[in-house]
């Protein structure tokens, strides 16, 4: 098949999907058998991989005479990423089952799918940037029409930090193509380069914009208040794994000299971004953006894994964005559901919802367990490779770490404290918490990768291996 439909198909035919099923229930149903498809085909892609290097899917629309040529290739990081991508939208489609004006809802889920594929099969400089702008429309208008109150503050201030930041990329593309005359990623080298330096400093402003990491992290907060439950797993899950992809592959793979030189900057970044957001949590009372906080903290830890520099630095920090990605949906979209049920997102009104809803509450706190890192969960296996590998590099800076993994105990626990057990709050007592089963589906499939690659992580880790053998990065996990 030719690829490129994977990313323009979505495009295109999500304005076709919106006027067709206006009127109709079948959106969802569409989206949610096309996104199984995509996860079948990423898989396939998978396995179709070599070795090393890269998997050519075809060349497109050639402007040879600027070097602009869609040039679709993929590794195996970037195909880790559409697997993870792939899933995620599927389980978001299903979290999503019962929202309002769902014709158009989906158009837009439709859309955005086809903007990350194209980030994340793209070699091309510039169509890589067009693509990574695509993601921001689909993502304004799903935080501004399905939020809450602040809604339209929370997706223009949102739109405006992420844009803003990409103009810092765009200039570091430009500033490549003039001193290398190509915008191929899989041909430049640092060593072509005439100021690498502020090359790295820009993108690294620009993608520490989308982790996000302290203190460029501001958007995030409001953004995951405002937005709904699912899309805030999208935004956690899908848009700041971009962010963190990127850094990977720019910031540290292209230009491996600079990441050395700076990487007590990310480093720097990455324990800021973990304490801060940590006492943030610690001393929040809005479930949903205590569950914010949590997501910038466990960025920091990932960013602390890059800044290793090291294969298993790297290989702990892919994992990390692996397992963040799987714990951290489904407290978003538990804190989502309880707040739909008692139309309050304060603590002290959700006391006792152990009593009413079991089910649904021992997910929660598996899915808290596991971000505090409790041993026999992705979150334990994460933070113990990130520690080691950061002990082996860094000696005595660890011992951030461990403070904030102490931190992170503690918002977590006096979380479940005040809203799973306790007394019965009188919001609690009068709220029916019933679920339909496609979405207490979605929240068992998190439940159940947690404790899977909490249990076997090897299982995982034989696949992150993999995306760090082609560089000369050290041993492996």
């Amino acid at each position: 098949m030719s690829y490129v439909a994977l990313i323009f198909a979505p495009l295109v035919f999500s304005g076709f999907l919106y006027l067709f099923t206006k009127k109709s229930p079948l959106a969802k149903y569409i989206v949610l058998g096309y996104f199984v498809f995509l996860f079948v085909e990423t898989l396939f892609l998978y396995l179709q991989l070599p070795q090393n290097g890269y998997l050519m899917l075809g060349k497109f629309l050639e402007v040879k005479e600027f070097g602009f040529i869609l040039t679709l290739e993929i590794d195996r990081l970037s195909s880790v990423m559409l697997l993870l991508t792939s899933l995620l939208l599927i389980l978001v489609t299903l979290s999503s089952w019962s929202m309002q004006k769902e014709s158009a809802y989906f158009s837009l889920l439709l859309f955005f799918s086809g903007a990350i594929f194209g980030v994340f099969m793209s070699t091309n400089l510039m169509w890589f940037f067009i693509f990574w702008e695509l993601t921001l429309i689909p993502m304004y208008f799903l935080v501004g029409i399905w939020g809450g109150d602040g809604r339209v503050y929370a997706a223009l201030k949102f739109f405006l930090y992420t844009h803003v930041a990409s103009m810092f990329i765009l200039l570091a593309f430009f500033l490549i193509f003039k001193q290398t005359a190509t915008f191929d990623m899989t041909q430049i080298q640092e060593s072509m380069l005439v100021t690498p330096t502020l090359i790295w400093w820009l993108l690294f402003v620009g993608f520490a914009v989308k982790m996000p990491l302290f203190p460029f992290h501001t958007w995030l907060p409001d953004a995951h208040v405002e937005a709904s439950a699912p899309i805030s797993v999208l935004l956690a899950g899908v848009l700041l794994k971009m962010g963190a992809y990127a850094m990977i592959r720019f910031v540290i793979l292209m230009l491996p000299q600079e990441a050395h030189k700076y990487a007590f900057v990310l480093l720097g970044a990455g324990i800021l971004s973990l304490l801060y957001a940590g006492v943030m949590a610690l001393y929040e009372t809005h479930l949903k953006k205590m569950v914010a906080y949590s997501s910038i903290s466990h960025m920091g830890l990932v960013a602390i894994g890059m800044a290793t520099l090291s294969y298993e630095g790297l290989s702990a920090a892919l994992f990390e964005m692996i397992g963040h990605a799987f714990i951290i949906a489904p407290l978003f979209l538990i804190a989502g559901f309880f707040h739909y049920k008692t139309q309050s997102w304060q603590m002290q009104d959700l006391g006792g919802i152990m009593q009413k809803a079991p089910y649904i509450s021992a997910l929660f706190v598996l899915a808290g367990l596991g971000a505090l890192g409790l041993p026999a969960t992705m979150g334990f296996v994460g933070e113990i490779t990130i520690f080691l590998s950061a002990l082996d590099t860094y000696g005595a800076w660890v011992a951030f770490i461990a403070f904030g993994a102490m931190i992170g105990s503690g918002y977590i626990i006096w979380t479940l404290r005040r809203v799973i057990y306790g007394p019965m709050s009188q919001k609690v007592q009068e709220s029916n918490f019933s679920i339909s089963w496609v979405e207490f589906f979605a929240l068992a499939v998190f439940g159940i990768a947690i404790v899977a690659f909490g249990v076997y992580p090897q299982a995982l880790f034989d696949a992150i291996n993999e995306v760090f053998s082609a560089y000369n990065l050290g041993g492996a996990m």
